[in-house]
């Protein structure tokens, strides 16, 4: 399907007077150097999220010109415009928070700009699913670019990323193995360059997977940030953007059904962040696509993870870029792909990967279908008496012998009680016991990257790296351990979680996917008819936020979108 792009003259602004409108619009574009040539072309419109705040899109300037470049090549004149930045390192209490007003600001200047397509650039965590959800939901034609991994660093002969090395290397301080000078010298290392986190956290994860779903370029997922091809890749893609805008192709005619089954082969195949799932859920939602926890857990069970990156392996995203990136992975996948899957490109994905290269035989970043990395199961959505919408685990990152688990549990109320309470040895904590984390849900706090519960130092100083930890938070893509995470309903929403007292008992079973509260029910009903109702913010975003966002088990989008 082909259209006759609008140009300058889409959406005008309303006067009652359409004539004087398209004059006026004229007149004020005259003035920032259009000319009547320029404007019979078609518009591309080019998000650009580059702020101080967001460190990863550091050299996104840069790609913007390049993404201009293209535009121009093709035809079509560039409009660049900015949009929401969301740089999870700077931001309180977690860019989760505002990933859904990211995305409504941008559906809003979709629908309400002219333009013919647009050039979706994103990056760090949110950045890419705020942006895809916009574009679900405006069916604009759209094409998404992100800025790239950064480089690997080193420190004394060891190779380092941000940020599974962040949390390893803290962890080796919190346990006195790394003096205060050595983890400030680790601390200039972690990130080298501009870029995404360079392991397979969310950044790494999602680009891989919007390159997998067709709405990216080939390469595109991968190409190290300071890279010459990332450059390339914006040119590219502003060309891409041009024939969208005459072809007409739609996010609706890329995201289907198929090209999120073969998301989630990916997701699988990569160990990817638990953060996708949420993602992606919501980005189906907006698409007009079911998908829920057990499409997750069955696609997962059926792929074995293949990418050796951390935190479920050793390397990082560009090593896997430079064996043949995300195409080499999908070769390596085809057999269980649906190759009938449509992409930006207005080919079927089978037309794109019967051209792509396998990975090299001596290479050893992307593994084989018969010899991988790790067997299927990367993540496991469980459900149970404390988890009865559900729960997930990345299983590809946690330690086996904890996976089936019984202990008791300590429970923390508050991000301020953890930090006050989890050094001190007088709590008695012991390895058998799991910690739980509540009210870091959606409601609750707007779901940071809490969930990954720090190893308490004394316990740290004896040599433990792992316990159970159980949460209605989330935690980084970049963490690992055996930790229960999206704990639906959360304790804010009145869920079982609201329920647990320090001594409780819970049993872990991910092998038959159950997470239970081993109290009985008539002592539960007892505890339910004392809880309080919550306080909720009183205005502004979060008032919003807080009265209208859905659960983990349907993406943590707001209910009316």
């Amino acid at each position: 399907m082909t259209q006759e792009p609008q140009g300058v003259d889409g959406r005008l602004t309303q006067y009652g007077d359409a004539g004087f409108a398209r004059f006026l619009r004229r007149a004020f574009l005259a003035s920032a150097g259009w000319d009547e040539q320029d404007l019979t072309r078609p518009v591309v419109g080019i998000v650009n999220i580059a702020s101080d705040f967001t460190t990863c899109h550091r050299d996104m300037p840069q790609l913007v010109e390049h993404v201009k470049r293209g535009v121009l090549e093709d035809g079509g004149i560039p409009f660049v415009f900015p949009a929401m930045s969301l740089g999870e390192i700077l931001t309180n209490p977690t860019t989760m928070l505002f990933r859904n007003l990211m995305a409504m600001e941008l559906e809003e200047q979709l629908t309400s700009q002219p333009m013919d397509a647009v050039v979706l650039l994103g990056g760090c965590d949110k950045t890419l699913p705020a942006e895809l959800m916009a574009a679900a939901s405006a069916n604009i034609p759209s094409i998404a670019l992100v800025v790239g991994p950064m480089s690997v660093g080193n420190w004394r002969g060891e190779r380092l990323g941000a940020c599974t090395d962040c949390r390893r290397m803290w962890t080796e301080h919190r346990g006195g193995n790394l003096d205060g000078d050595e983890i400030a010298e680790v601390r200039e290392e972690l990130c080298p360059t501009a870029g995404t986190c360079m392991v397979m956290g969310t950044a790494s994860t999602m680009a891989c997977i919007a390159e997998a779903m067709g709405i990216m370029l080939p390469y595109a997922g991968s190409a190290p940030a300071v890279s010459a091809q990332r450059l390339r890749l914006g040119t590219a893609t502003g060309r891409r953007a041009v024939e969208l805008a005459h072809s007409g192709r739609r996010p609706r005619d890329v995201l289907t059904a198929a090209n999120f089954r073969n998301g989630l082969r990916v997701l699988a195949a990569v160990s990817g962040s638990t953060n996708a799932v949420l993602h992606l859920m919501a980005i189906a939602r907006r698409a007009g696509v079911p998908l829920g926890a057990d499409d997750v857990h069955d696609i997962c069970a059926q792929v074995p993870v293949l990418a050796d990156c951390k935190p479920a392996g050793s390397g990082y995203l560009p090593d896997l870029h430079r064996d043949g990136g995300v195409p080499a992975l999908l070769k390596e996948l085809e057999p269980v792909l649906e190759l009938d899957a449509p992409t930006v490109s207005g080919q079927k994905l089978g037309e794109l990967v019967s051209g792509y290269a396998p990975a090299a035989a001596d290479q050893t970043t992307i593994r084989r279908l018969d010899a991988p990395l790790k067997p299927p199961g990367a993540l496991v959505t469980i459900r149970g008496s404390l988890a009865p919408d559900g729960a997930i685990v990345k299983a590809a990152a946690a330690t086996p012998a904890l996976l089936t688990h019984e202990g008791p549990a300590y429970v923390f109320d508050s991000l301020d009680q953890l930090a006050a309470e989890l050094d001190d040895e007088s709590l008695g904590l012991t390895p058998d016991h799991v910690l739980v984390m509540r009210n870091i849900g959606p409601i609750g706090a707007g779901m940071p990257e809490a969930g990954s519960i720090p190893i308490p130092a004394y316990l740290a100083r004896r040599g433990l790296r792992d316990m159970v930890r159980i949460s209605d938070g989330r935690m980084s893509g970049t963490a690992y351990g055996t930790v229960v995470l999206h704990v639906a309903p959360e304790a804010a929403a009145g869920g079982p979680l609201a329920l647990v007292r320090t001594g409780d008992r819970i049993r872990l079973d991910v092998p038959h996917r159950t997470v239970d509260l081993l109290v009985d029910e008539a002592e539960l009903a007892r505890r339910r008819a004392e809880l309080k109702p919550r306080e909720l913010p009183q205005r502004g975003w979060r008032r919003l936020y807080a009265t209208t966002v859905t659960q983990a088990d349907t993406g943590v989008d707001l209910d009316f979108l």
